[in-house]
């Protein structure tokens, strides 16, 4: 199996690639659109800040790339908030797959960003076969998807989020699974065997 993990200058590329060794699978790390559309399946990681990585994303034509993508996708933590039509930190238009706009979270009644676990639930899709409602997972972020159509699992920071989303063959999670543990190495694992 071929597995690429979209290069855009955001971070925690190597723990995916990790992640990914750690179940026995190779990766390879490119921001070459013909072998992003040539591969089994697509990472989109992200650690970073939404405008910038968007201005990457279109100076290397990956925006429409990502777009065109018929394989499975799996977009994480800032991956995940790209894949929606606008984001709030430095009022980004981000690549429109799904309609959602991102929020930042409210800094009076919140630490934010958010960061270390918290539980998931309401769970839906193969994606998250195997893991139980209310497992834990890591997130690390400032900006957050309301719960909408597209949500298959969810979280609570405040008020309640998407903690992953799914729109066609594009699956987003806005925690780490790279950073989770069993529960996401099997999320991991999953993500590896959905047609």
């Amino acid at each position: 199996m071929k597995v690429a993990i979209v290069k855009y200058n955001a971070g925690n590329v190597r723990s995916v690639t990790n992640a990914l060794k750690r179940l026995g699978v190779d990766s390879e790390i490119t921001d070459d659109p013909a072998t992003l559309r040539c591969a089994d399946r697509v990472i989109f990681p992200g650690v970073g800040e939404a405008s910038s990585a968007m201005k990457y994303l279109r100076e290397k034509d990956l925006d429409g790339t990502i777009r065109s993508l018929k394989q499975p996708v799996l977009a994480i933590c800032l991956g995940m908030q790209l894949l929606c039509a606008s984001s709030e930190e430095n009022d980004t238009e981000c690549l429109g797959i799904v309609t959602q706009k991102v929020e930042r979270f409210p800094s009076n009644t919140l630490n934010v960003p958010q960061i270390g676990w918290n539980n998931i639930s309401m769970l839906k899709t193969h994606l998250l076969e195997g893991v139980r409602d209310g497992s834990f997972v890591y997130f690390a972020n400032s900006y957050f998807v309301r719960r909408c159509d597209g949500t298959i699992a969810s979280a609570f920071y405040g008020q309640e989020m998407s903690a992953a989303i799914r729109h066609e063959n594009f699956y987003g999670v806005q925690f780490h699974p790279e950073k989770s543990g069993r529960v996401g190495a099997t999320i991991l694992a999953n993500f590896l065997k959905i047609d």
